[in-house]
């Protein structure tokens, strides 16, 4: 059975940190990349970063880049996602997300037209001001 569960969500102040993971099992972890997702009240869901477990290359979206890290540790098939100078507008519902990534190329922004193969329930992060 494929799962894919996030931990890590909470609540904590702006300006503060918090460590999302997400545990996956079920599939062959090395051959997909690992994409994290977020939604906000309110609003569409969003990518917000990606990691291929094939080459390690990432990829971060504007808003985050700089503040945010993915990382992947495939000894625990877990991807991480630290969060830094947390602000009340990356409050939201983060999902993890696979998609098998085979032979494609190192991650870019065009990941996102990638459909993803599998999906977490989420965790909640929220940040108040």
């Amino acid at each position: 059975e494929v799962q894919l569960v996030e931990s890590g969500g909470g609540l904590v102040q702006a300006g503060g940190s918090l460590r999302l993971s997400c545990e996956a099992s079920g599939f062959a972890f090395d051959e997909y990349a690992i994409a994290w997702y977020r939604q906000a009240p309110g609003k569409e869901r969003e990518g917000v970063s990606c990691i291929s477990n094939k080459d390690g290359s990432t990829y971060y979206e504007d808003p985050v880049k700089g503040r945010f890290t993915i990382s992947s540790d495939n000894a625990k098939n877990t991807v991480y996602l630290q969060m830094n100078s947390l602000k009340p507008e990356d409050t939201a519902v983060y999902f993890c997300a696979a998609t098998y990534w085979g032979r494609r190329p190192r991650i870019s922004s065009d990941v996102w037209v990638y459909g993803m193969d599998y999906w977490g329930k989420g965790t909640l992060v929220t940040v108040s001001s």
